[in-house]
């Protein structure tokens, strides 16, 4: 498997180069200028001006400040922010942790949600439980997560005042009290995009199931006298979890980006936010890096999701 696992990175070389080129060649084309700002900043003398243009080579041909780019990229520098005067791979790494609780956690909840009501769903299709769990499998996923946040913050926070609705990573409490008033801050964007993702995955789970449990290995084990709960859980939920991996492979990079609404509407300082004000700030070197890491996670989750296929399937090869 290590073999098959290197392969695969050396063959996501070639892909990455490719997608980092396009990115660079759309932002670096794009009206407007990253120096703007201090164009119209009447303390920064001209002179000023021109020497920061020059070192950071704006006014060079787009294929120069690309090869200048990924030659920085390949020794672990991502740049400088023209706006917030850091570098770009020290501001992603403050902006990192919040956005991986908050996204970490509602996968998490959406999986502990979408399997269990997938799969009783599926042993009794078109049942009282199946029909209640599909009508709320349609509401869930056809309400946009800008609404039912909202929602969450007029009902949890306005009118029943249980919970803050603007995420802090200033929290001056320590200790336990420190760690309820996290957990307390992250309920409700973690419901919002966990119940969204729940939704989708919860019909995926039910198809998947209702595909399985009608082959003729299943029967044959329910035939040799063993137990339903054994039947579903380690002969037909096994391979009925591979599509279900793929769909979770490819969506994670999705709920990255999607993640971008829900952290605008709670203030969450997380890689979505970072990506929305350097976009309106024209600060391009972040909006690169961080569409360069949504690329990044393309692959190494599609990797992950190959790498379960054999653990699920023993007949899946790593060839």
């Amino acid at each position: 498997m290590t073999q098959y696992v290197l392969r695969r990175l050396l063959i996501a070389i070639p892909s990455l180069l490719g997608i980092s080129l396009v990115l660079f060649t759309v932002l670096a084309l794009a009206p407007g200028d990253p120096f703007s700002e201090l164009a119209t900043n009447p303390n920064v003398p001209p002179e000023v001006q021109l020497a920061l243009r020059t070192k950071f080579g704006l006014d060079d041909p787009v294929h120069l400040r690309y090869l200048h780019w990924l030659s920085a990229m390949a020794q672990g520098d991502w740049g400088f922010s023209f706006v917030s005067r850091m570098n770009v791979g020290a501001l992603i790494l403050q902006r990192l942790p919040a956005t991986i609780y908050v996204i970490g956690s509602a996968q998490l909840l959406a999986l502990l949600i979408a399997i269990p009501v997938g799969v009783y769903a599926a042993t009794r299709p078109y049942s009282l439980f199946d029909q209640i769990a599909n009508t709320l499998a349609f509401i869930g996923f056809s309400l946009p997560t800008f609404f039912t946040g909202i929602l969450f913050i007029l009902i949890f926070s306005i009118t029943l005042d249980w919970l803050p609705f603007v995420y802090s990573t200033d929290i001056k409490a320590t200790g336990v009290r420190w760690l309820i008033e996290q957990i307390r801050q992250a309920i409700m964007p973690v419901m919002v995009l966990g119940l969204f993702q729940a939704a989708a995955m919860t019909r995926y789970v039910r198809s998947a199931m209702l595909d399985v449990i009608r082959l003729d290995y299943v029967t044959t084990a329910r035939a040799k006298g063993l137990g339903q709960a054994r039947v579903i859980v380690k002969h037909a939920m096994r391979n009925a979890m591979i599509p279900v991996v793929t769909l979770v492979a490819l969506q994670m990079p999705a709920v990255f980006g999607g993640a971008i609404v829900t952290e605008q509407i709670f203030r969450i300082p997380g890689i979505g936010s970072l990506l929305i004000s350097s976009i309106l700030s024209n600060d391009t070197p972040v909006v690169m890096a961080v569409t360069f890491v949504f690329a990044c996670l393309v692959v190494l989750f599609n990797l992950i999701a190959d790498v379960l296929y054999g653990w699920l399937d023993p007949r899946i090869s790593f060839r």
